[in-house]
């Protein structure tokens, strides 16, 4: 069974480290759901990718993220994220969310991001 912990830091470490894309790449199962608070999930390695790189290409100038928790229990691992990125067109924007992650033979099958949208 694959270290938990380990593969969500190793994830973790590369996102802070700019490597997104690399990551997804990486860590993501092929049949991973990604889910944004209660909205519809978006399904399929595809799909969930085309989305990363949308995420990346917006960002005009990243000022810098942080993990400001962590925590592992059984399949599923928990990050508390903060980011300062300028968008294309929206301006500077600070964001704070938390990514629960729940894994299956060291990859990503399901994430869930949990946020303020308003």
């Amino acid at each position: 069974m694959a270290n938990i912990a380990e593969l969500d830091r190793k994830l973790n470490q590369m996102i802070l480290e700019g490597k997104i894309l690399d990551a997804f790449d990486r860590f993501y199962a092929d049949d991973v759901v990604m889910q944004e608070n209660e909205t519809e999930p978006f399904r399929g390695k595809e799909v969930n990718r085309k989305r990363e790189e949308e995420f990346v290409n917006s960002v005009e100038t990243f000022h810098g993220a942080q993990l400001r928790g962590e925590a592992v229990t059984g399949d599923v691992s928990y990050g508390e994220w903060w980011m300062d990125i300028t968008k294309k067109g929206a301006g500077r924007l600070q964001l704070s969310q938390v990514a629960a992650r729940r894994w299956k033979d060291g990859k990503v099958v399901h994430e869930k991001f949990y946020y303020n949208a308003g």
